[in-house]
């Protein structure tokens, strides 16, 4: 009856997940906090750290098993290898199901919040900030100084002492001191400069469409804010619904090429639906999502719109909140090197207990004095398991600590320094690392009438310039035009290039007397009358491995649809007679 119990009240949060765990609840036991309280007494305290240094040993020592509704504390387990923290528990009236479709955001969320609406909701998610704590100095002591290895140098220290050994334990001393001190020091320095950092770009003023300014710890979900034209750091996640913007997310993903977000699609205004009545996830739509931290470099908007986007996360909720996170609390780490070092300090205990009972035992026969005897046992163990093993270490983490300083990286974790120690091989998978920075285009094969012409070498050749393909090349891509340079993918900056077309400015006109488009204008260098319009983007996508976008040639009343893409899948969407059997041959 008992493990079924166990099992019931056994939650699993996160089900699925990569980050799933198991949660337990407890309920604290007065009589068995006064046992752990004598016993830590009688024991000179070292219970206590026994308990500190082992949280799953401290709640069950401490606390009864209870359903996790009625819990006072809570047990999460990740991993059944790894350790389990301790949590205190805060129970909220439940929420209901908060997921929207992508129509939703349009219908239900594009005006924005009232004052009442917006005041509830800042009352219920908080303030749109990312607060770093900066411990203090004695926090980072106390979690320095109760590291088992210092408690046993302690312990060593005041052995010698006792055996009138001082000056290797002065030593001994004055190095754990100093180490302490600049580990202290390197930890406080890069908090505050983690703080800094942070809170820099958290305190903007942002328009909202309530028609007036507000600062950017002051917005919730449901608040629709104006991206202005000369670009912002944007301090929320938030999903573009109107305009297009050009975005440098290099803080987030390390990409160092600008991408480009477009607005979410909305099935109200698409006649064959498409994607549009998904749910909305910032996974999933993140080709519509700004996200916190990244730089707005440049915005694109329809014709008498603003170009407006939905808030959907704050604080530590956004991608930026997230990273913060991990960097303040990673992942506990299971190397097999930890393992190998806490099995090999293990046998060095074992040998000393041998040798400590052997000793003690002989100095008993021969009638030595009590204090000898324990002392000189007790010394043993001091000289199988060396002392100044942390100091050293220490010594070494700071030292590895400034010269990675000196290049640019910090670190507020450097006990997983001496983890790299074990690193044989550096992969790096982005262009420019492993592979040669530059792209050639070796040249163009056509197809027509539903065959292969012969390779050509240049697209910009005067009888190919004006064809269907090159003006695909020319059209279909995400370069945009910053400070008068071209940026975008290497590959889509190369095949533009070689197609010898130039990239104009933006203009606005209307087709029909329906619709209001702004377009970027594209010109023929050598057919200076042929001109392209690109009306509409839509960016290259992983999950259906190709873009297109919609141009309209200038002085012709239709509009086109250019598409490009990973072969197999292009050739899906190719009629049989156009030749898609013949790519494989290529």
């Amino acid at each position: 009856l008992k493990i079924r119990m166990e099992k019931e009240d056994l939650k699993i949060v996160n089900r699925g997940l990569e980050d799933e765990m198991e949660l337990s609840g407890y309920r604290l036991c007065r009589w068995k906090l006064v046992l752990v309280g004598l016993g830590g007494l009688c024991t000179g305290g070292f219970l206590f750290l026994l308990l500190y240094w082992m949280p799953e040993w401290c709640v069950k020592a401490t606390c009864t098993r209870s359903a996790v509704r009625d819990a006072d504390v809570a047990l999460l387990q990740t991993d059944p290898s790894q350790s389990l923290k301790l949590l205190s528990l805060l129970f909220f009236r439940g929420l209901e199901d908060l997921s929207m479709t992508c129509s939703s955001v349009h219908s239900k969320h594009s005006a924005g919040l009232n004052k009442n609406q917006q005041e509830y909701r800042r009352f219920f998610f908080g303030l749109n900030e990312i607060d770093v704590k900066v411990p203090s100095l004695f926090k980072l002591l106390i979690k320095e100084v109760l590291n088992p290895f210092y408690i046993f140098q302690l312990f060593s220290v005041i052995l010698w002492c006792t055996d009138e050994y001082y000056y290797y334990a002065m030593a001994i001393v004055i190095m754990s001191v100093i180490s302490i001190a600049t580990s202290l020091y390197t930890i406080k320095k890069q908090y505050v400069m983690l703080h800094d950092m942070v809170a820099a770009h958290s305190t903007v003023r942002v328009t909202v469409c309530r028609g007036e300014n507000a600062l950017s710890t002051d917005l919730v979900p449901g608040d629709v804010i104006v991206i202005p034209s000369n670009g912002i750091i944007m301090p929320c996640d938030a999903v573009l619904i109107c305009g297009t913007c050009i975005v440098n997310e290099s803080m987030l993903t390390g990409e160092s090429v600008p991408v480009t977000k477009t607005d979410l699609p909305n099935p109200q205004q698409d006649i064959k639906g498409g994607d549009g009545d998904a749910i909305y996830s910032t996974e999933e739509h993140k080709r519509h999502t700004l996200f916190c931290g990244t730089n707005i470099i440049q915005t694109r908007y329809y014709t008498g719109e603003m170009v407006k986007a939905v808030v959907v996360r704050t604080g530590f909720s956004t991608a930026k909140g997230q990273l913060i996170r991990s960097i303040l609390y990673p992942k506990p780490t299971d190397f097999k090197l930890y393992r190998d070092a806490y099995l090999f300090l293990l046998c060095l205990v074992a040998v000393a207990s041998i040798v400590f009972v052997y000793s003690l035992v002989m100095k008993i026969i021969n009638q030595e004095p009590v204090k000898e005897i324990i002392v000189k046992s007790l010394d043993i163990i001091t000289i199988t398991v060396p002392p100044a093993l942390p100091a050293a270490m220490t010594a070494g983490i700071v030292y590895a600590q400034r010269r990675l300083r000196k290049v640019g990286i910090f670190s507020i974790s450097p006990q997983r320094i001496n983890i790299c120690g074990q690193l044989n091989l550096v992969c790096f998978d982005k262009t420019g690392t492993l592979t040669e920075d530059g792209l050639d285009m070796w040249g163009i094969q056509r197809v027509e009438d539903g065959r292969f012409h012969h390779s050509e070498e240049k697209a910009d050749d005067k009888s190919l310039v004006t064809t269907k393909f090159v003006s695909c090349m020319a059209a279909c891509h995400s370069l945009t035009k910053i400070e008068g340079q071209l940026s975008g993918d290497p590959l889509d900056l190369k095949m533009f290039e070689a197609t010898g077309w130039v990239s104009g400015h933006i203009y606005e006109f209307r087709y029909g007397h329906i619709w209001g488009f702004t377009y970027c204008l594209l010109f023929c260098v050598l057919q200076a009358s042929y001109m392209i319009g690109i009306v509409r983007q839509f960016s290259f996508s992983s999950a259906l491995q190709r873009m297109s976008v919609v141009v309209r040639q200038i002085g012709e009343r239709r509009m086109d649809a250019y598409l490009k893409g990973a072969p197999e899948v292009v050739a899906s969407l190719c009629k049989k007679e156009t030749g898609q059997s013949k790519i494989s041959l290529l």
